[in-house]
């Protein structure tokens, strides 16, 4: 595993994470559901369930979003801060929880055929209708 390793936390600090190793460029995610719990879209990263330590986890609340995924936020200020599929061994981090410099790289775009109206999407980024190719977290050998 690479020596890479970042921090972060929620809003008020009742929950924080550390993560090992190298993390997958970040994906915007426009879907309607990411909009409407972040208030714009979605920014984040994945790791390896395996390369992360959880310090506050019963301060996270786990909110159904779907038949097959949760996102997890701070019960007491809030914050969004991950997302994790069913029987995945990965999950999300939000990119904006981590603390700089992150030294995390844009990747692309999901779900933009459901954008919000009041935004543009104008980067070189590549841009997806629905979901993208997929998002399993960087690993190494």
């Amino acid at each position: 595993m690479s020596g890479e390793q970042r921090s972060g936390a929620c809003l008020c600090g009742a929950v924080s994470f550390e993560v090992k190793g190298p993390l997958r460029p970040i994906i915007f995610c426009h879907c309607s559901q990411c909009r409407k719990q972040t208030g714009h879209y979605y920014a984040a990263t994945n790791v390896a369930l395996e390369h992360i330590d959880l310090r506050g986890e019963d301060n996270v609340t786990w909110y159904r979003a779907s038949d097959t995924a949760a996102r997890g936020f701070c019960r007491t200020c809030g914050s969004a801060l991950f997302w994790r599929g069913d029987g995945l061994d990965y999950m999300s981090i939000l990119a904006g929880a981590f603390e700089t410099p992150t030294g995390l790289e844009p990747g692309y775009h999901i779900y933009c055929a459901d954008k919000g109206d009041y935004y543009d999407l104008d980067d070189a980024l590549p841009k997806f209708a629905g979901d993208g190719p997929p998002a399993a977290p960087v690993t190494t050998s």
